[in-house]
């Protein structure tokens, strides 16, 4: 085929963004499409740089094609939004029902996690990310409890601890990113609400205790900030659009911090900012580290 042609088809290729399976399935479809077309313009006596531009013009830009098959394939089924939701649904059913203290938080986490190995290696459909989150959720919660160790055990745990971690992340994160990085912030949505609910449950003193008591009294609160997670897991299923994907992700973030601040009166202005910002960074570094491994550092098409 012509180098034109096919630096066209992986163009469009590298802006899909979908299911890995279906991506094949796409583009042997576009090949095949575009092999007849190039024949054709042969046989009309076009030369082979010819035909292959004449070709590229015919189908159109290749960001646009693109968009236009990732909007056809990006939409899950209700099933598939339904199991993205549920482990927002589940958490916030444990805060209703004040379960959090006892066995079943170690359950619901440990459930979290075996979903999580079986999503991963069934492919790792869409539905998958969220639960992947809560994987993480004892990760996140070593790291905080480290706060509480005397000041030198916490330097020199941490200094072990964040290389560990920030592997992990990566790895996991690039993994997602090969697929989609909409779905590595999806992922990581969760994460700034339990660093945000831990603070606001601390005692007066900074870090001198965790006062599980609190979590009682925000229980209404904590329902409200995964209930939001779980309908923001729904829309991002259901939407087309990348963009409002994007959009979703952002305005369940910002809500659900926004909820953490009301509710939690040691959660001032300076962290609710510092949630923020590591909200962005769990939406912006996964968007610039596609731009990398796709583009060699050139802006994606969203």
């Amino acid at each position: 085929m012509a180098t034109e042609l096919d630096r066209y088809l992986k163009d469009i290729r590298e802006n899909l963004r979908i299911d890995p399976t279906a991506e094949e399935e796409v583009i042997t479809e576009l090949e095949t499409h575009a092999e007849d077309r190039l024949q054709e313009m042969k046989e009309a006596g076009l030369s082979d740089e010819e035909a292959a531009r004449e070709c590229v013009g015919v189908l159109g830009s290749a960001r646009l094609v693109a968009r236009q098959i990732y909007e056809a394939h990006s939409q899950g089924t209700w099933r598939q939004a339904l199991l993205a939701s549920l482990p927002h649904l589940l958490f916030a059913a444990l805060f209703a029902l004040k379960w959090w203290g006892i066995a079943w938080l170690p359950v619901l986490i440990g459930s979290a996690m075996a979903t999580a190995v079986y999503g991963w290696c069934r492919g790792k459909p869409g539905w998958l990310f969220p639960w992947l989150g809560y994987a993480l959720l004892p990760v996140v919660a070593a790291g905080l409890l480290l706060l509480y160790l005397p000041t030198g055990w916490a330097w020199a745990t941490l200094l072990a601890y964040v290389p560990l971690v920030l592997w992990l992340l990566c790895y996991i994160t690039i993994k997602s990113i090969k697929q989609d990085w909409l779905y590595s912030a999806l992922m990581l949505l969760p994460v700034p609400s339990f660093v945000g609910w831990f603070l606001a449950a601390q005692q007066e003193n900074k870090f001198a205790g965790l006062n599980l008591g609190r979590l009682n009294d925000f229980a209404p609160w904590i329902v409200l900030s995964f209930l939001v997670l779980a309908i923001s897991a729904v829309v991002f299923i259901r939407l087309r659009q990348r963009r409002l994907k994007v959009v979703a992700l952002g305005i369940s973030g910002v809500l659900t911090l926004a909820t953490i601040a009301f509710a939690g009166s040691r959660v001032g202005f300076p962290i609710f900012l510092a949630l923020i910002l590591l909200l962005l960074v769990f939406l912006l570094v996964p968007a610039f580290l596609d731009h990398r491994l796709r583009h060699g550092g050139h802006p994606a098409a969203t």
